[in-house]
């Protein structure tokens, strides 16, 4: 199945110079372009592409209002921010807004492509490292200790399993990675993600990570 991406980015030259390297790719397909926010969440609207590469800092409409216009709408679009630095407070604002992960420009074509890939199968945790390392310095901030909305004292509905495997997750560490560590089978892991996610009301991997740094499952630093 072909991914079909949209690129979201006020500067020319990051608009082409992606959209080669991803057209390159047997696929993935570059369906689009928008050069602010507002046309990012009407080109999503029309094209409904399966990922879109959001520039944070655009005219008119920010990547940050943009994602949350996205996710609002319910659309089926994963969101993986661009950014030029890794340690970037408006990156965490956007996950928290409902991006699926972060990317640095400077990346390259293979890592550009595999990180499409990664977030349009829905391990939304792209580089675990470096998102965890994110998380818990923004989530030391003020505004980043209001719970998700949506998930607002919903953690007690999670079994003591449920906890340990979201957790784990806030961790960075993937589905296979937990049931080696939980020393149960791959599905099974899947099963409580997914499960995780309906209970809390959250969209994916990654709110699900800053769901447990906010609600104090999984200390920072």
């Amino acid at each position: 199945m072909t991914i079909r991406v949209l690129i979201a980015d006020d500067q020319m030259m990051v608009r082409e110079g992606f959209s080669v390297l991803l057209n390159a790719m047997p696929d993935i397909e570059v369906v689009g372009e928008a050069v602010n926010g507002r046309e990012a969440v009407e080109r999503v609207r029309q094209l409904a592409p399966d990922v879109v590469l959001m520039d944070i800092r655009m005219p008119e409409l920010n990547g940050i209002e943009a994602t949350r216009e996205i996710v609002a709408a319910d659309a089926a679009a994963k969101v993986l921010v661009l950014t030029t630095f890794d340690l970037d407070e408006y990156v965490y604002q956007a996950l928290r807004a409902g991006a699926s992960g972060f990317l640095l420009k400077d990346a390259s074509a293979r890592q550009l492509a595999d990180g499409v890939r990664v977030v349009a199968a829905g391990e939304a945790l792209l580089a675990p490292s470096v998102t965890k390392r994110l998380i818990s310095e923004f989530s030391r901030l003020p505004e980043a200790r209001r719970p998700l909305p949506a998930a607002q004292g919903a953690y007690g509905d999670l079994t003591d399993r449920e906890t340990e495997v979201l957790v784990l997750i806030a961790q960075g560490l993937s589905n296979a990675e937990i049931a080696e560590r939980l020393v149960v089978a791959e599905s099974t892991t899947k099963t409580h993600v997914s499960r995780i996610l309906v209970k809390l009301g959250l969209r994916d991997r990654t709110q699900a990570a800053v769901f447990a740094y906010e609600a104090r499952l999984v200390t920072p630093g």
